[in-house]
């Protein structure tokens, strides 16, 4: 039994987890852009927030490419 469509389509099914990634991003983003708009002064504070907030979202964006990626060349 070929289980090669399968492992297809688990592949793509993991690598929709990048998404969650990309939207949440750009929540960041929009909201340190209305937070930076109320406080200007806080605009530091703010902004190593979202760079530290953009890097756990991208990480997790990477853990679903990465599996996807070694469902597809792992076997």
């Amino acid at each position: 039994m070929d289980s090669t469509g399968l492992i297809a389509l688990g592949a793509g099914i993991a690598a929709l987890g990048v998404v969650g990634g990309a939207i949440g991003i750009g929540m960041i983003g929009s909201k340190a852009v209305e937070a930076v708009a109320r406080q200007p002064e806080a605009k530091g504070d703010i902004t190593s927030t979202m760079i530290i907030s953009i890097a756990f979202a991208e990480v997790t964006s990477l853990y679903a490419l990465i599996a996807s990626i070694l469902l597809i060349f792992v076997k």
